[in-house]
């Protein structure tokens, strides 16, 4: 059964300019916002959070993430470009092979905060059904 929300309004007309005020001055700068949105549209992406999962455990190289995943090199070449040009992995040459790994640990803790919000919100849900 699927239900209409509808979002709540506020039927003043008083506008809390002291609160409004204190809001403002702790908000980030536009830029960074922007910024900040952008990082989460290269989430946005099945196969980009499966790279980012394999390679949370191991360093790894575009034919392994690829054999990995089900995917063509060149798929997942696509994908890693996208990712290192977002700085969020990086790599090394070893030879002629390349090794992806993650540019630092805030990417881990992004994506483990977004797993806890999905496994807490599937748990409400399955509580309701």
């Amino acid at each position: 059964m699927i239900k209409d929300f509808e979002a709540e309004r506020c039927d003043c007309n008083v506008l809390h300019e002291d609160v409004v005020k204190k809001v403002k001055l702790k908000m980030p700068q536009y830029t960074d916002m922007n910024d900040l949105a952008e990082l989460f549209k290269i989430f946005g992406d099945t196969t980009r959070i499966n790279i980012l999962s394999a390679l949370f455990e191991e360093e790894m190289c575009v034919c392994d993430i690829a054999y990995l995943l089900n995917m063509t090199q060149s798929a997942i070449s696509h994908q890693l470009r996208v990712l290192k040009q977002a700085r969020i992995v990086k790599n090394r040459k070893d030879g002629k092979v390349v090794f992806y790994s993650l540019d630092d640990e805030h990417v881990k803790r992004i994506i483990d905060q977004g797993l806890i919000h999905v496994n807490e919100n599937n748990k409400g849900r399955a509580l309701n059904e």
